[in-house]
């Protein structure tokens, strides 16, 4: 099947692989918080309503995030994605280096919460890791 395409703007596309059963978004520039947040938000609807446990990011070209967001994800859409059955995350990392840094308390608290999660350079791997999961 197509994959289906749940948001796109000019900071983020967020697809749903129906054969894959994973949600795949893919940064296309250093994201506006607000897009991001409803991109993020409607992947927390696709993971319910699909039964979805996989999410592949490729935050390549995203630039870091601001203290408020961050804390935005932590207490409030990583619980929701966990609580609707998300369990495999495969990020390809920002290539900016502070950008990449913030992603480091994320991984701390995902793992702690029963969600795997690793890191990529590219897509190929990342999607190879999910498969065998």
């Amino acid at each position: 099947m197509s994959p289906i395409n749940v948001v796109t703007n000019e900071y983020v596309t967020l697809q749903y692989l129906p054969d894959k059963k994973m949600l795949y978004h893919t940064v296309h520039k250093p994201v506006n918080e607000e897009a991001f947040k409803s991109a993020l938000n409607a992947g927390v609807e696709m993971l319910g309503k699909n039964g979805i446990v996989k999410w592949l990011s490729d935050d390549r070209k995203n630039g870091p995030f601001s203290d408020a967001f961050s804390a935005w994800v932590i207490t409030d859409w990583i619980p929701r994605a966990i609580d609707t059955g998300w369990r495999y995350w495969a990020n390809v990392v920002p290539e900016d280096l502070k950008a990449a840094g913030t992603l480091m308390p994320f991984i701390e608290i995902l793992h702690d919460k029963g969600l795997r999660m690793m890191v990529f350079s590219n897509t190929d791997e990342a999607v190879q890791w999910l498969e065998q999961n």
